[in-house]
């Protein structure tokens, strides 16, 4: 089986230090955020980046001011920007961090209702510019899926040359609007994608923790971090990212599974 690649999605662009006191704003709070996570197992960092004041923003002198604060004092991570962004940016404030060329960067597969009147639109066409994009830029895209019609757009863009193969799947489960975090749906997920294809699972909230156990039996990768689950057991705030790192570490410990290093991460998804 091949090794556990953990991907750690350090803040996103809705959870708050209202939150989490850990939920990093600044520049200096990323890096001390994906520092943790890296030193406890994380290859992979996904981010979202925030103004000082927590707004979120796709600005990309702001995403290059944290890349680069991040890759100054841990060059081996893989850091993957998100193009995701937050509800209601345009598709080409989304795209500016495909700008810096980064080796990987999120595809976002559908429309997804966020709750209330938060709609997160990714309609066909968005779907195909950032795909393009992002070949034309030798980005390797981690197609988002919040549900089993996601996967299908992602696998006929793909016929259509939108993306390319073998293809990488992050399973976003949990969140509202998309499919449960059942081990159910995990199953159904698992069944509807490539042979050849790579994929992670972002279990969202409570889902967090079981569905990584999936994930790590199958042979599957992980994402775990503040953007996804705030707790690191019910009731209890976690204390960084690398808190939510290290029980995952220990879960695949118990399970047989040896952790990725960013090096063996890259062969893993042909980064290199």
């Amino acid at each position: 089986m091949e090794k556990l690649i953990i991907t750690a999605a350090i803040s996103g662009a809705e959870v708050t230090k209202e939150h989490n006191p850990a939920v990093p704003y600044t520049i200096e709070e990323c890096v001390r955020e994906a520092g943790l996570a890296y030193k406890a197992g994380a290859s992979i960092i996904h981010l979202h980046v925030r103004n000082d004041d927590g707004t979120p923003t796709q600005d990309k002198n702001r995403f290059k001011a944290v890349m680069d604060a991040i890759k100054a004092k841990y060059p081996e991570v893989i850091i993957q920007p998100s193009t995701g962004g937050a509800v209601g940016m345009t598709d080409d404030e989304r795209l500016q961090p495909t700008e810096l060329k980064p080796e990987m960067a999120t595809l976002d597969c559908g429309t997804c209702n966020f709750g209330g009147d938060d709609v997160f639109t990714n309609t066909e066409n968005t779907i195909k510019y950032f795909g393009k994009r992002m070949i034309e830029l030798g980005i390797k895209p981690e197609c988002e899926v919040f549900d089993k019609s996601m996967i299908d757009m992602a696998l006929r863009l793909a016929k259509k040359g939108f993306i390319k193969s073998p293809m990488h799947f992050d399973f976003v489960m949990g969140v509202n609007g998309g499919i449960s975090g059942d081990l159910r749906d995990f199953i159904f997920m698992r069944g509807s994608i490539p042979a050849d294809a790579t994929y992670t699972v972002a279990g969202v909230g409570r889902y967090e923790f079981t569905l990584a156990a999936a994930a790590i039996i199958d042979g599957g990768h992980v994402r775990v971090g503040l953007e996804d689950n705030v707790n690191i057991s019910k009731g209890v705030l976690a204390k960084s990212n690398g808190e939510l790192v290290e029980k995952v570490v220990r879960l695949a410990k118990e399970f047989g599974r040896e952790i990725a290093t960013p090096a063996e991460a890259r062969v893993i998804l042909g980064l290199k």
